[in-house]
């Protein structure tokens, strides 16, 4: 909606949010002058913004809250648990269950380490695996995103001309030490992984791979692949699964992908909207978080004040309890599918070189002739996503400017007034 829709309080809200805010925002997430809002509270699929406006909601708190906001199932399980005590720092019976919970549901999953965000579940991902291999290196992908940490940050935006396997810094503030420690590949490249595992497999700790980066899907055999060169090699794999995770199957890419990793990390969905991740992975790995089991050149010292609180740990069990009912998975999917395959229609119909790429559970589009398989083919000009996303936004379409989450709170009847807006927002491009 534009600022015509705002309301003297909204409009109050952010003048106050830019003086105590840096860019008047939490984080990188920033909508232009003239559409951002302040969101007054969310039901089901719905958000509404402080002067009543109305969005359906493809941004979903940046992906938890897959089943939608205020779910009574998660609602309930949350309150009973704060009414008890909303954090301990020692063990309780819904962080044991939920730990439990996950070691069913994902194969690579023997033992689980509870941490807070996304960022900590990576990094920690990292430093485990470099304890057990006794290997500093890392190889990531160019334009994976891992969290906020130096390691993540290193080629997630880069030039484009930086020659592989050489990092460049996407932030300010990242020491030099952590460039030599980090080597980079373009992403559904098997054969560079295999030229960078061959030159340099003794130095390597792990190999981290979103397996669906951002929106750029893999490519068929890439992840099988990356798994056989890793066991070839004796290289860690970590899938960071803090997107996937419970989204593309209960089991995460792992098992829709059908490749397992040594070690993962999660978050987002198993949270149920509450700051709730983890590190999971083979026992033998995760056994360096235990003081007792390993020698002092393997043990990873690891603790946070809200590793596994109570109040996220039970939402985090509401949450795969619905998506365990019969069904859940293909509906959702089927109902993603719908959204995604109508948007390239459009796009094809209106004769608009696009790709509207990634998965049917998130997805964007590039305005591009060309496929979209790394970050490199990402690289294209922006001036129509603009004009897309804010025509979605003028008419009650709410989604990020990268990405879009479909979830299982979307409704036939949400999906249909999306297409018509869709179809708004091709015309918009088709007139620029």
């Amino acid at each position: 909606m534009s600022n015509s829709n705002r309301t003297p309080e909204e409009q109050a809200l952010m003048t106050k949010a830019a003086a105590v805010l840096p860019g008047g925002s939490l984080g990188n997430l920033r909508l232009d002058e003239e559409h951002a809002f302040v969101v007054r509270e969310g039901r089901g699929s719905r958000v509404i913004d402080v002067s009543g406006n109305e969005y359906i909601d493809y941004l979903l708190g940046s992906g938890p809250m897959v089943l939608g906001h205020a779910h009574p199932k998660v609602i309930a399980a949350a309150t009973e648990a704060m009414m008890k005590g909303t954090t301990f720092f020692t063990q309780n019976a819904y962080a044991i269950e939920l730990a439990e919970r996950i070691v069913e549901a994902m194969p690579c999953a023997e033992q689980v380490r509870f941490v807070s965000s996304g960022s900590e579940a990576t990094y920690n991902a990292l430093k485990v695996a470099r304890a057990f291999r006794k290997r500093e290196k890392i190889l990531k992908f160019e334009g994976g995103y891992h969290g906020s940490h130096d390691y993540s940050l290193m080629s997630l935006a880069p030039s484009g001309n930086t020659p592989f396997p050489q990092p460049e810094p996407s932030s300010a503030g990242i020491p030099r030490a952590i460039q030599d420690t980090v080597l980079v590949a373009p992403f559904n490249d098997l054969n560079a992984v295999e030229d960078l595992l061959d030159r340099y497999h003794d130095e390597l700790a792990a190999v981290i791979v979103e397996p669906v980066q951002r929106t750029i899907a893999p490519q068929p055999g890439f992840l099988p692949g990356l798994r056989e060169l890793t066991n070839r090699y004796g290289v860690l794999l970590i899938y960071d699964e803090v997107v996937t995770g419970f989204r593309l199957a209960y089991g995460g890419a792992q098992e829709y992908y059908n490749a397992v990793p040594d070690i993962a990390a999660i978050g987002k969905i198993v949270g149920g909207g509450f700051p709730l991740a983890a590190i999971v992975g083979r026992r033998e790995i995760m056994e360096s978080y235990d003081q007792g089991s390993v020698t002092p050149d393997v043990y990873v010292p690891q603790s946070g004040t809200l590793n596994g609180n109570p109040v996220a740990a039970a939402a985090g069990l509401a949450t795969l309890e619905v998506l365990r009912e019969p069904g859940t998975y293909e509906a959702y999917h089927a109902r993603a599918a719908t959204l995604r395959n109508t948007l390239q229609r459009l796009f094809d119909e209106a004769e608009i070189p696009a790709q509207v790429s990634g998965i049917d559970m998130m997805f964007d589009v590039f305005f591009t002739e060309h496929p979209i398989v790394d970050y490199r083919s990402t690289l294209v000009d922006k001036t129509l996503n603009r004009i897309f996303d804010n025509t979605l936004l003028d008419n009650g379409i709410l989604k990020s400017p990268g990405k879009l989450y479909v979830g299982a709170c979307h409704s036939d009847e949400d999906i249909e007034r999306t297409i018509e807006v869709f179809r708004l927002g091709v015309a918009a491009v088709r007139d620029a």
